[in-house]
């Protein structure tokens, strides 16, 4: 995975996968640091699944037999000297935290997460998802709630709402 964003769409599949109703995004870019926490109300993980999540050859999936999803994530994180944690309880949902050094030549870019948030959205109408997105000196916040009461009936999946919402988000962050 070559960005950020990439990371960002895989850990809230997974999100959704475990019946998340709720996803929380954020992202913060400050301190020599860029750190995505996604934390969602999904059905969770037990001590050994979680314990298991960053090797490659686990997976819970009964469609193929590896998970690269979160080991490609510790592996490009621990390239820049970050940090990556993984907390779950069954029943309450997981957090996800990739804390990136990046002032370190391995960082990987953001990518383009106007669209990557955008997406994330409109194309899953079902869940609240939050997005925050915070620097030294700014800060913006976001939620599917909101901007489905925003719409006032038109739904999320509309054609231009996807196209409004990314330019929405890209100017605001």
């Amino acid at each position: 995975m070559n960005n950020i964003s990439f990371h960002i769409t895989d850990i809230t599949a997974n999100s959704i996968r475990a019946g998340a109703t709720v996803i929380d995004l954020i992202l913060v870019d400050k301190q020599g640091n860029r750190s995505v926490t996604v934390s969602d109300n999904g059905c969770g993980m037990d001590a050994e699944t979680l314990y298991q999540v960053t090797n490659p050859f686990y997976t819970t999936r009964t469609t193929r037999k590896v998970g690269l999803g979160l080991p490609f994530l510790k592996q490009n994180v621990e390239q820049t000297g970050g940090e990556f944690n993984a907390w779950s309880k069954p029943g309450e949902g997981t957090r996800i935290t990739a804390i990136f050094r990046s002032d370190h030549i391995d960082c990987p870019p953001w990518g383009d997460l106007p669209e990557t948030i955008a997406l994330l959205i409109t194309g899953n109408p079902d869940v609240d998802i939050r997005f925050c997105y915070e620097t030294a000196t700014h800060e913006f916040a976001i939620s599917s709630k909101e901007i489905t009461e925003a719409l006032d009936g038109i739904p999320l999946s509309h054609s231009q709402v996807s196209a409004w919402l990314t330019e929405m988000i890209r100017e605001n962050i």
